[in-house]
């Protein structure tokens, strides 16, 4: 994969796959939410796993076969940074079922747990 699917200018290797193989850890929320976006592009549910906080986490998860995600905007963040314990990233995130565009629009809460950012919940906002 050329460009990463988080958006940003970057190798998909170089920029969320490093997180994805456990080479570095996201250093801000927003870095998270990227990745995670990423991980549903790519299909990569044992990061997706991993990167859930243990208390709102599922047993598992399965791919939606006819689902893609094309592109992730982020919207808007709130506090998240380095020196954080907890943010929030408000984002777009566009798909394609069977063919016909959509577009999920969330507002992501996330935490650190054991040092590290993970995904806590989010609240699924219509799209505008």
């Amino acid at each position: 994969m050329s460009s990463c699917p988080c958006g940003l200018p970057a190798p998909y290797d170089e920029c969320c796959g490093r997180l994805h193989r456990g080479e570095a850890a996201a250093e801000t929320a927003e870095q998270l939410m990227r990745s995670r976006f990423s991980a549903f592009a790519v299909g990569d549910a044992d990061y997706l796993l991993r990167s859930w906080h243990p208390s709102t986490r599922p047993a598992d998860l399965a791919f939606e076969s006819h689902l893609r995600w094309k592109r992730l905007s982020v919207v808007a963040t709130g506090a998240g940074g380095p020196a954080d314990e907890e943010g929030t990233v408000e984002f777009r995130a566009r798909f394609s079922r069977r063919g016909r565009a959509g577009e999920l629009r969330e507002v992501s809460r996330f935490a650190r747990h054991e040092g590290a950012w993970v995904y806590v919940n989010g609240e699924v906002r219509s799209s505008p």
